[in-house]
């Protein structure tokens, strides 16, 4: 899946000259965490966001910084921090190095991106051109239609397929227990044999189990080896029988 795919189209924008007032009307109006900042030819020439909004004179929270670290580190931060908090254009306070993605940016470049970077939102761009912004909702509706489009499991599934499916399943995991896990199956329900080195563990295989198509239920019988004194602590269920 592509960010092309997911994006909003025309998105709400705002023009650098722009009041700041504005942009807190629009911002509001559309629900949005922030605004792509375009010139008159549709170029991208910034983002203006929340965060750029935080810290103003008229909230009383404008940034103070200590004497000491101006003059350590000269006017300069001062200044900006200024400008940040007093300023009435858009351009005066907008981010003029937003983060972007291009339309065929994978969707995994596009969240891990969100992830690295701390923001909710990126201007998709093509040649200069701002073509869409693609938000964290943009990729939560990528994701219902992913539960909504997931197969569903045709038919009985024989119980050594249903072992072989777990199988491989589990064998691209690193860590999954390569040796120590006895799969068994009947009739659906999948019981789980063996010891693990990390309670951790024992949520990661049933989840990746579950996920199976065929599974109907899962018993747990795992035991959990303590790998430094070599307790061995049960599963809860068997500790419950």
């Amino acid at each position: 899946m592509r960010a092309d795919e997911v994006m909003t189209r025309d998105p709400t924008t705002i023009a650098p000259e722009a009041s700041v007032a504005e942009a807190v009307r629009r911002m509001l109006d559309a629900r949005v965490s922030g605004l792509p900042v375009v010139d008159a030819v549709g170029r991208l020439v910034g983002v203006i966001t929340e965060g750029d909004l935080l810290a103003r004179a008229e909230l009383g929270t404008e940034k103070k910084r200590a004497t000491w670290l101006e003059f350590l580190f000269g006017p300069g931060r001062s200044a900006e921090d200024f400008v940040h908090a007093h300023g009435r254009r858009v351009e005066e306070v907008m981010t003029r190095t937003p983060i972007t993605v291009s339309p065929s940016a994978g969707l995994d470049e596009v969240v891990g991106t969100m992830i690295d970077k701390r923001v909710k939102r990126l201007p998709v761009v093509e040649g200069g051109a701002l073509v869409g912004v693609v938000s964290r909702a943009d990729v939560l509706r990528a994701l219902s239609g992913a539960f909504a489009s997931a197969p569903v499991s045709a038919g009985e599934v024989s119980d050594t397929e249903l072992v072989a499916r777990i199988r491989s399943a589990l064998a691209g995991q690193s860590w999954a227990p390569a040796t120590s896990l006895d799969i068994r199956a009947a009739a659906g329900t999948v019981e789980l044999w063996g010891s693990i080195l990390d309670e951790r563990q024992r949520e990661a295989i049933r989840v990746a189990v579950e996920n199976v198509p065929g599974v109907k239920a899962i018993v747990d019988h795992l035991v959990w080896v303590e790998p430094f004194s070599g307790t061995v602590v049960s599963a809860p269920g068997d500790r419950e029988t």
